[in-house]
Formats: C-alpha cells, sequence, structure tokens
C-alpha cells in the first residue's frame, strides 16, 4: 500500500507541474536576428534535438560503441536526433589528437554547431588535466584555492582552465562548483566547493566565473539550490535538504546570487528534494516551483538551466527517461542532460509538444536561450537560403571558425 501511495504521489506532483508550467511560464528576453532566423528555419525535431546534451556513447543505440569515435551508425542516429551537445568523459579520451577529431566530426556530422561540454572543476573532478596523456596545470582541489582568501586565485583558476580547454574545441565547462561545503558528512561535494563559509565561496565563484570568461570560456553554476548540506549522493539515488527558503537565503544562494551577479552563463540543477521548500515533492531538476519561481523570478536568472545527469539514479530510480525531460522542460530546465533513454526521452518531448502537454512556446523559449548561448560561444547560425527552383530545406552552416565575441582572450593560452 505504501508503494502505491508514493507512486501516486509522484503522479500527482508530475500532473501538478505541467499544471503550473501551462500558463506561468515567463518570457526569455529579446534574441538576436540570426538566433530568431535559425529557430523560424526549424523543424520540431530539430528544435526538440536543441535540448538535449548527450555522451558521445548514448548516441550509439547498439550500445558497441566506446565513445571514442563517430561511426557511420552514431552519424545517421545523430540525423534522426539531432542533439544539441556532447559531453565528453575519461572514457571518450585517449590522448588530445584522438580527442580533437572526436570533437571535430561531431560538429562536422551536426546541422546545427555543438555545445561542446566537459566536467572540468580542477581537483579530483578534471577529465583532462587527470588525464595520463595530457600535461596541463593541475589544482589540488576549489577548497584549497578558496582558503587563500583571495579571489583573484579563483579567477587565476578559471582563466587557467578555460584557456586550455578552448583550444581542444570545448565552448562550455561545467564549473565551477558553487555549492558550499558546509556538511561535513556530504559524500559528495567536499572539496570541490571553494569553502564551508558562505562569503568565501561566494567571492571564489564570482572570480571564477570572471576567469572562465576571460579565456573565452562559458561556464555553469552548480548544483542548484546547493548540493552541500545533503547527507546523500544523488548519483545513487534520492538526495533531500531539510532547509527552509529562508536558510538557503542565508547560506546556499549567496554563491549562486554571486555568480548571477557576475554574468554565469549556465545554472546547473541538483537532483535533491526540498521538502521545507516546495510541496510538489519533485527534485530541483523537475520542480517548476526551484527553478522557474526561485532561480528566475528571485534570483532574476535570465541565462540556460540545466538538469544535471537525467541517467542518475535520483532520477531513474523513479521516473521514465519520457517523464522526466517533459516534466524539468515545463518546470524550467533548458538543457535536458544525459538522459538514462535518449530515444525515449526526446520522442517523449516531441510527442508532449504534439499532444498539447509542452506548449510550442515553452519549447521555443528554452530553444532561443541555447541557441543564444551558442552564438555567445562563437558558433555560427547562419541560415542559407533554399536554392531557386530546388525543394532543399534550409539548414545552418558549418559552425565559424573566429572566436566568439571574448574569445581573443583565449589566444593567449595557445
Amino acid at each position: 500500500m505504501t508503494r502505491i501511495r508514493t507512486k501516486w504521489k509522484r503522479a500527482a506532483a508530475l500532473t501538478l507541474s505541467l499544471v503550473l508550467a501551462a500558463g506561468m511560464l515567463p518570457t526569455a528576453g529579446a534574441a538576436s536576428d540570426a538566433v530568431e532566423a535559425k529557430l523560424a528555419s526549424m523543424t520540431l525535431r530539430e528544435k526538440v534535438g536543441q535540448l538535449f546534451m548527450v555522451r558521445p556513447e548514448q548516441l550509439d543505440f547498439a550500445r558497441t560503441s566506446d565513445g571514442k569515435t563517430l561511426t557511420a551508425e552514431m552519424t545517421e542516429n545523430l540525423k534522426q536526433y539531432p542533439v544539441g551537445g556532447i559531453v565528453l568523459f575519461r572514457q571518450n579520451i585517449e590522448n588530445p589528437d584522438q580527442m580533437e577529431k572526436l570533437i571535430g566530426d561531431y560538429q562536422n556530422a551536426s546541422s546545427t554547431p555543438l555545445l561542446v561540454s566537459v566536467d572540468e572543476e580542477g581537483g579530483s573532478v578534471a577529465r583532462l588535466a587527470n588525464h595520463k596523456a595530457f600535461d596541463l596545470p593541475k589544482y589540488e582541489s576549489a577548497l584549497a584555492v578558496g582558503s587563500t582568501g583571495d579571489p583573484a586565485q579563483a579567477r587565476a583558476m578559471g582563466r587557467t582552465i578555460g584557456g586550455y580547454l578552448k583550444p581542444y574545441g570545448f565552448n562550455l565547462d561545467f564549473a565551477p562548483v558553487a555549492d558550499v561545503n558546509s556538511n561535513p558528512a556530504n559524500p559528495v561535494i567536499g572539496k570541490r566547493a571553494f569553502s564551508s563559509d558562505p562569503n568565501t565561496a561566494a567571492a571564489m565563484v564570482s572570480a571564477a566565473v570572471e576567469g572562465f570568461h576571460d579565456a573565452g570560456m562559458l561556464c555553469t553554476l552548480k548544483h542548484f539550490p546547493g548540493h552541500g548540506d545533503t547527507g546523500e549522493d544523488s548519483h545513487l539515488g534520492t538526495a533531500t535538504t531539510t532547509k527552509t527558503w529562508e536558510e538557503m537565503q542565508a547560506v546556499e544562494m549567496l554563491p549562486f546570487r554571486a555568480g548571477i551577479a557576475a554574468g554565469v552563463d549556465v545554472v546547473m540543477a541538483a537532483h535533491i528534494t526540498t521538502p521545507n521548500v516546495t510541496s510538489d515533492g519533485l527534485p530541483a531538476s523537475m520542480s517548476y516551483t526551484i527553478l522557474t519561481e526561485k532561480l528566475r523570478g528571485e534570483l532574476g536568472f535570465t541565462g540556460v538551466i540545466c538538469t544535471d545527469a537525467l541517467e542518475m539514479r535520483a532520477i531513474t530510480d523513479h521516473y521514465s527517461a519520457s517523464d522526466a525531460a517533459v516534466t524539468a522542460l515545463n518546470a524550467g530546465a533548458d538543457i535536458l542532460l544525459m538522459p538514462a533513454d535518449l530515444p525515449a526521452a526526446f520522442d517523449g518531448v516531441v510527442k508532449a509538444v504534439e499532444e498539447g502537454r509542452v506548449s510550442e512556446e515553452r519549447l521555443n523559449e528554452s530553444v532561443r536561450r541555447i541557441l543564444t548561448l551558442k552564438e555567445k560561444a562563437g558558433l555560427s547560425l547562419t541560415v542559407q537560403a533554399p536554392e531557386t527552383g530546388s525543394a532543399a530545406e534550409t539548414q545552418s552552416t558549418t559552425p565559424a571558425k573566429k572566436p566568439g565575441p571574448f574569445g581573443w582572450m583565449a589566444q593567449l593560452w595557445k
């Protein structure tokens, strides 16, 4: 009976999120002519594809690829499921030449330039710097940088990491960590956070964002609304914070507010439940209250919201790939990161739009933000006019080679 009641509560929470999203989502800000032209040229599947960022091997539906090369089968799958970006992990990387080729092959195979991301925080989470095939600057930890009390050190860290990522073809780093390490028993954050003091963490996060931007690298605050005071690892199951919003305002929100004020590009939402903040029973990554009312409404964030990986057990233990993707989108998420089943999640969003459970306006808002982010990264969104007297479909050009609006600084690091 308890199991049935739990499933009923989850279903009710999902339904509530859809109802709230139908009429309350804010509109996106003004976009460039290039973004609007690209958006107008896209099919429904192309729009939905922009929402998804995946590991390379997630496009191998037969599950035979090691994720280090783009096979012919994966190229065909990319046409059917035209994702908006890829995320590289250690298992996708053999050496610098192979990695650059992999990134280039994906960009060349995609009709719309891709976001290419990595978790390169410095310290224990550094896919490139900790790889034996790379000779790159290494950091002991974010905590070690934060313990200096000097924000200039955090800015230098962001500038250094962003500077070595950009020449390889990356345009988005899933860093810095904006959590406050306030719970010594936390199994997943620890030294990845700059400090257990929220004011110190805020100063470091703000400076790190500035450093990434100095290097021409887009960056991400994670894990909203704060994973530092949980006692569980959301990779392995449900994680919860029992803090009230007022308590979060005094601690967890300080680094996020500082990073947003510094102009951060992306905020990643955690799969943590917040029972003393919300009544929907959903993880923050799928909660309209957390993403739209709190992050967008109260904190004023206008950039791209990204879920944490949707293949983590905090999600897969309770939701189907389709339900998780649709609910996160209606809650206010823009990027749906690494679903457990890409075809199911992708087709689930397409069906939800076709049936009106996700409005096309809501979809367009997220795609507009993502295309604007790509434009900021210096990726070309130019739409080619159809050939005269031809039925050729409108499509984008290949990515531009020129650096982005702040990319000139990155040349110093080549």
